[in-house]
């Protein structure tokens, strides 16, 4: 080959590698122009990124503040509602306090006096003989026979009895002829006037001279042994010196209620075993009281069944044994019943006074029965002074017997 052919080649060849030299160095360009645009949009999208997440955060820090405003907002909002209701709370509770404080000062109990614990104690009674006459008034617009008749029945109802309502009846038509009444409520209050003058006919008060013996007598379940607990209350309340007698021995533990009693009311006892003779209990109590000076001496009985011979008989050895040992003393035997057995009551004083002089009656449980009336029959048909009667179960409850306050609350009069 010739040297300028040789040449030649070589030329062709280095033109081809610059060709293709270019053609890299192009390409390599290229990539690089590719690359830097590329990083130009990765840098406008992070700026765009950073610009949206400075707002976001922005946003974000603004709401928070918000809320932090309205956190700090609401405690004060809060504070002022907790300020506001505890205040009202505080006014609340004062009321409260004060609403209390009244209503322990109305239910301080008070001290009630003779008229209003027999005013509260007659209360079904009352109710019992009102409602019974009223409904007669009420019935009826003219005076006949027949208001007579339904008037009468009512009485009767309210255990007034057969033979009070008809004194009681009788009387009225005397005074509606006298006064020549033709309508049935101006008979209304004559009714009252009537009951009025039987309670409080030919009252006697009682003498508790120095030395007394009471001999309390009445059938087992009439509250004997408790009235008697309830007179030594009252007696050494009154300052007199009081022994009690335990004779009545047939009643299983009758001896120790006795002696409860006497213990409470820090006076002295005489008392035997359980079924030894009552007449030696009470001739060894005689004994005692003549020794010591005893203003009142109360004997308790056995619990006497009013169809039981033998044990009347014994209740008038007891006081042939008072009457001989202990004639000096001043005697009152009182009479205990229960006013809830009604006629019953009656009964029991018509046949205890057969054998024995009695001087007074007791009438226990008036605040709890609507037959108090037997107080009216009792005081005509016995015409035997009412004493006692037990209008409650506190010690100061059995009370002197005052037949016109009796009478005044019988009625709901002040």
């Amino acid at each position: 080959m010739s040297i300028f052919s040789w040449f030649k080649k070589k030329d062709e060849k280095d033109i081809k590698i610059d060709s293709q030299v270019e053609q890299v160095l192009n390409e390599i360009e290229r990539l690089e122009e590719a690359e830097d645009d590329v990083e130009e949009e990765t840098a406008e999208e992070a700026e765009v990124s950073e610009e949206e997440t400075e707002e976001e955060a922005y946003t974000l820090d603004d709401d928070v503040e918000e809320e932090e405003e309205e956190e700090e907002e609401e405690p004060e909002a809060e504070r002022e509602e907790s300020e506001t209701y505890s205040e009202s709370d505080e006014e609340d509770t004062k009321v409260e306090e004060s609403e209390e404080e009244e209503e322990t000062v109305e239910e301080k109990p008070v001290k009630k006096g003779f008229f209003a614990r027999i005013k509260e104690g007659l209360s079904k009674t009352r109710e019992n003989i009102l409602s019974g006459l009223e409904n007669v008034f009420k019935s009826f617009s003219k005076i006949d026979e027949e208001f007579y008749d339904e008037l009468e029945e009512a009485l009767i109802m309210a255990d007034v009895g057969v033979e009070t309502s008809g004194f009681i009846i009788e009387s009225l038509r005397d005074y509606v002829k006298k006064n020549k009444l033709t309508d049935t409520e101006d008979v209304r209050e004559a009714v009252e006037n009537i009951i009025s003058d039987i309670l409080t006919r030919a009252e006697e008060p009682l003498e508790l001279k120095s030395p007394t013996v009471i001999l309390v007598i009445g059938v087992n379940g009439v509250g004997k042994t408790t009235t008697i607990g309830k007179l030594s209350y009252k007696y050494k309340n009154m300052g007199k010196s009081v022994l009690l007698a335990a004779a009545d021995t047939f009643r299983a533990a009758a001896i120790d209620q006795l002696a409860v009693w006497a213990e409470r009311n820090d006076v002295q006892i005489i008392k035997h075993e359980e079924n030894s003779d009552p007449g030696s209990v009470v001739f060894d109590a005689v004994n005692a009281a003549k020794a010591r000076n005893t203003d009142i001496l109360i004997c308790d009985t056995a619990g006497r069944l009013h169809n039981k011979k033998n044990l009347m008989d014994e209740l008038k050895k007891i006081s042939k044994i008072i009457e001989s040992k202990y004639p000096e003393a001043n005697v009152e035997t009182l009479l205990v019943l229960d006013a809830t057995t009604g006629q019953n009551a009656l009964q029991q004083a018509k046949l205890f006074s057969e054998v024995a002089n009695i001087s007074g009656l007791v009438l226990t449980k008036l605040d709890g029965t609507a037959k108090g009336g037997i107080v009216i029959a009792i005081k005509h048909e016995m015409n035997i002074p009412v004493r006692y009667i037990g209008v409650g179960e506190g010690m100061e409850d059995l009370q002197d017997f005052d037949a016109e306050s009796f009478a005044k609350a019988l009625f709901g009069k002040n």
